[in-house]
């Protein structure tokens, strides 16, 4: 593919060659085509990429459903709130609860939080419920508000090969869209990764932090070390899409920490004998010869790109005796949703990712340095707020999920049966789905994040965090919304408010300085905030001073 020979491609993904590969850095094959410039090499891994990721998901089915099965019923809330310390930032973001119930082989998951637009964030009743069945599952995506069910039968028995292919063809549209877009790959970086617990008490005095979470005492971590990596590339746009795209740092960005770097190609020898995609002319002897070093050679044009790096930390809270199992009953029910919404995978990899034992009850993780978003398990079987969906039985044993383990309270619970069925008087639209299965396949903290990192109009695929975690798909024509600038805005009204206080109702609106000397106040108030902690720190410990020097004396 990088050296953009058709055919050979063609003839290999024929016979199966595996698309989802990537090669030494980190590059897809579909990447790779990008950067070829070749709209119909695109057009042909595109396809091939969509065609593969399909029949796996669908050949996985009823692995994933022996998993529910075997798990005990339950329902869990998972709660996500949004904090800052910039008292306005907090409200651009609300807080949403996903509440999942799981029977056998069935699981709902309801959501309020569709996505943002006009300013506004949009809510409405969605429910995705998963009916598993002896030859695959239907799935079933219902608006509450509409009082209309999308449906859609996954099993890979149903669809003949050929006829599953030609449905993956890309639209022209879809195919110069990924054409004049930088390509971007983000991973993150947890090879350093650290866990340490966090401390309380004063100097001497000092113990591992324990907090009641739900009901649940949990211990608290810190994770540091980790970093999210944004590589783009641009070698393949014309340049009137590369100064579309092109934009230096803005003090916003710096603001947020983020690092970046651009590099291009390094200056190895163009040779006579070289092709625009193979410019230092590598025979393929030397490419397969692991012994052979290429030091700066490589085939494909010579790469243009820029590397953004943010470094942050995550606090986990982690309870070793709770009853709810990340691996045998939240991990499967995401890979079950991976299945229409690829991010919940990624939400599975991070939240697996060498942690501590325990179960993860809490975690909060920085979007930015003036953002955390941070999800909590509660209401487990309806413990905290009793529902009469879901009804715990300590005497029972849950017939359900026969082959499971040995339970503790809460379990068993009986989840009732009719939480799966649709509500009458609801119309039944068949196959089709009210929101187009995404196909990108980022991170999902790279559309949590990307919105405020990337530069403006870089990236067509781009999403915020609530529209890649509730499914929700960009229209064909976007609302005129600059997150930046929203952000600006409420650290400018933030800044009024903490200069003018309780009186600032009384005063005409002010005159917002640039965004520079703004974001200079931001910075301040943040230093000061610092220094505030550092007085108080430093008086805690000259008080423990007078007092171990009072308990000398008085002996």
């Amino acid at each position: 593919v990088s050296l953009g020979n058709l055919e050979s491609a063609r003839v290999l993904l024929r016979h199966n060659a595996n698309v989802g590969k990537e090669n030494a850095n980190g590059w897809t094959v579909l990447q790779e085509a990008v950067s070829t410039g070749d709209p119909e090499m695109v057009q042909l891994v595109l396809q091939y990429r969509d065609y593969q990721r399909a029949t796996n998901r669908l050949a996985g089915i009823p692995e994933l459903l022996n998993k529910l099965r075997r798990a005990p019923d339950f329902y869990v809330e998972m709660k996500w709130e949004f904090t800052s310390w910039v008292p306005l930032v907090s409200k651009v973001c609300p807080s949403d609860v996903y509440r999942v119930w799981k029977r056998g082989e069935n699981l709902r998951v309801d959501t309020t939080l569709l996505g943002f637009e006009h300013m506004t964030w949009q809510r409405g009743r969605r429910s995705y419920i998963f009916k598993g069945e002896e030859e695959g599952a239907v799935v079933m995506e219902v608006d509450h508000d509409k009082q209309v069910v999308y449906t859609e039968t996954l099993s890979l028995a149903l669809h003949e090969p050929e006829l599953m292919l030609a449905a993956m063809q890309p639209t022209e549209e879809h195919v110069a869209s990924r054409l004049t877009s930088p390509i971007v790959s983000t991973h993150l970086d947890t090879k350093n990764i650290a866990f340490e617990r966090n401390k309380s008490g004063i100097w001497g005095w000092r113990s591992e932090k324990m907090e009641m979470i739900s009901g649940y005492e949990a211990k608290v971590y810190s994770a540091s070390n980790v970093e999210l990596i944004t590589k783009t590339r641009t070698e393949h746009l014309s340049d009137q899409d590369k100064s579309r795209t092109k934009g230096s740092k803005t003090p916003f960005q710096s603001f947020l920490g983020i690092a970046q770097q651009h590099a291009s190609h390094n200056g190895a020898p163009i040779l006579k004998s070289a092709t625009p995609t193979n410019p230092t002319a590598i025979t393929p002897e030397e490419y397969f010869d692991p012994s052979f070093n290429l030091e700066a050679r490589n085939i494909g044009r010579p790469i243009e790109m820029s590397n953004k790096v943010q470094r942050f930390k995550a606090t986990l809270w982690l309870c070793e005796d709770h009853p709810l199992s990340l691996v045998e009953q939240v991990t499967p029910i995401i890979d079950l949703m991976a299945i229409s919404n690829a991010h919940f995978a990624k939400l599975r990899d991070f939240i697996t990712l060498r942690l501590p034992p325990g179960f993860p009850v809490k975690i909060e993780i920085p979007l930015f340095h003036v953002l955390n978003a941070r999800i909590t398990f509660s209401n487990l079987c309806g413990c905290d707020e009793p529902l009469s969906s879901c009804v715990c039985d300590p005497n029972g044993a849950s017939p359900h999920s026969p082959h499971a383990p040995l339970l503790v309270f809460p379990f068993p619970c009986e989840v009732d049966p009719s939480v799966f069925e649709v509500p009458q008087g609801y119309a039944m639209l068949g196959a089709g789905r009210n929101e187009p299965m995404r196909d990108e396949d980022d991170d999902l903290l790279q559309f949590a994040i990307q919105q405020s990192l990337l530069d403006a109009g870089t990236e067509t695929d781009q999403v915020t965090i609530w529209e890649a975690l509730t499914n929700t798909r960009p229209g064909s024509n976007p609302p005129s919304y600059d997150e930046e600038l929203q952000l600006e805005r409420a650290l400018q009204e933030s800044m009024f408010l903490h200069t003018n206080g309780s009186s600032s109702s009384a005063l005409p609106p002010p005159a917002y300085p640039s965004f520079d000397e703004q974001l200079r106040l931001a910075m301040e108030l943040s230093s000061r905030e610092q220094e505030e902690q550092e007085r108080q720190r430093r008086e805690e410990d000259e008080e423990l001073q007078r007092i171990l020097q009072l308990s000398l004396t008085e002996k």
